[in-house]
């Protein structure tokens, strides 16, 4: 086996009771395999099988040659669960983490949708040995920001040792509808602020939300938000992970390949106001459930406007609509996303040491992940901490 390629013999690591794992090249025959796998199975939007395909494009298109990996584990010729991943280079180390990186949140693997009586233990000791045998270059499973449970169905990793995510995420249950919502959330300052954008949106030139139809029409909300997450990420002094070409082609082929779906799984939106876009969102939808993977606002004359909020009103309200059950604003605690949310989840992490190396750097993550939710758990603290950063990159722009 050729380690520094990826290239897998595929062999079956068996566990003591006969559980099998594999780690497969996420190559045609692989993606295929993973798409036959989903067929029957729960998971999330950053394990399906679009997400797969477009990151395999993104790094494929930006002429990297990423290393996305399938872990299959097996009990004879049923399949119980399928990790996603990439593995990528952390200073001396190699870690096998979710595909996507910091962009994959709400995690949960592929997982058949029957019960089935093998142990989270079960299935990492398969896992550990498959990878120490076919993958012995990487030193660390790094799988991080879980979800417990898909439709009452376990997460294969939730009894096997882990920690709480440094990061809160935040949802908004829609049961009874919109009124309902309103009814239970400031809805009386909620609508008169929304018919007060109208007001200013249309003395400003007019303005449109709209849903991306096509790739074009994708493609320009898309660029639009790298360009807004740009200044707005040099303005907080926050590291831009949007700005890899591989990331920004990943996200055009996700939401770019689902508008010529009937029923899409990635959807664009957008607010325009003057001609001239103001705020984006990025959503996956998913069973009962939207999910806004990411926004930005344009720093303008309307800011002030607050066009963000304005974007997410109807977002919120369409999925009323549409009858939805769940608005989930995915991981990180926002003031905005406080003013709607009423179900707050704490994701978890699992690390999995496969070397020496590998332990070393799991040690280093758990105080890490420590240190961060000492800080984000303490709104004083928090505050500071973001003080602080913009300090620095006020400075540095100086």
């Amino acid at each position: 086996m050729n380690t520094e390629t990826g290239k897998q013999t595929q062999r079956p690591a068996v566990s003591p009771r006969g559980l099998g794992a594999t780690i497969a090249r996420a190559d045609d025959a692989g993606l295929m395999r993973y798409r036959a796998d989903s067929a029957e199975a729960l998971y999330m939007p950053a394990q399906s099988p679009e997400w797969a395909q477009a990151w395999a494009l993104g790094a494929s298109m930006a002429g990297e040659s990423a290393d996305i990996v399938i872990i299959r584990v097996a009990d004879g010729q049923r399949h119980i669960t399928s990790f996603l991943c990439e593995v990528v280079r952390q200073g001396p180390f190699k870690v096998a983490r979710f595909l996507g990186g910091s962009h994959a949140n709400g995690n949960f693997p592929l997982r058949a949708r029957t019960e089935f009586a093998v142990s989270s233990q079960e299935i990492v000791s398969a896992m550990t040995e498959a990878a120490r045998r076919e993958r012995p270059d990487i030193d660390l499973l790094m799988l991080e920001r879980q979800i417990e449970k898909i439709e009452g169905l376990d997460n294969p990793l939730l009894a096997y040792p882990h920690r709480p995510s440094p990061n809160v995420s935040l949802a908004v249950d829609l049961d009874g509808g919109f009124d309902a919502l309103l009814a239970r959330s400031s809805g009386k300052r909620k609508r008169k602020q929304n018919r007060a954008q109208v007001r200013r949106f249309e003395s400003a030139g007019g303005f449109r939300r709209m849903a991306a139809t096509s790739r074009a029409e994708s493609d320009a909300l898309l660029d639009a938000f790298f360009a807004m997450k740009k200044v707005r990420f040099a303005k907080m002094g926050i590291h831009d992970v949007f700005a890899p070409a591989e990331v920004k082609n990943a996200f055009r082929e996700l939401f770019g390949a689902a508008t010529a779906e009937a029923d899409p799984r990635f959807v664009m939106h957008g607010l325009e106001v003057g001609g001239k876009l103001r705020a984006v969102t990025g959503s996956s939808r998913i069973r009962d459930r939207l999910i806004c993977e990411f926004s930005s606002i344009s720093e303008d004359e309307l800011t002030d406007a607050s066009p963000g909020a304005y974007l997410f009103y109807e977002n919120i309200q369409e999925a009323c609509q549409e009858g939805l059950s769940v608005y989930d604003f995915s991981v990180g605690d926002e003031y905005y996303k406080r003013l709607w949310c009423d179900i707050e989840t704490v994701q978890f992490d699992t690390l999995i040491p496969l070397t020496t190396k590998g332990r070393m750097l799991a040690a280093g993550r758990v105080a890490l992940a420590a240190a961060k939710r000492t800080v984000t758990s303490n709104p004083r603290l928090l505050a500071a901490a973001k003080s602080l950063r913009r300090r620095i990159a006020s400075l540095g722009g100086q």
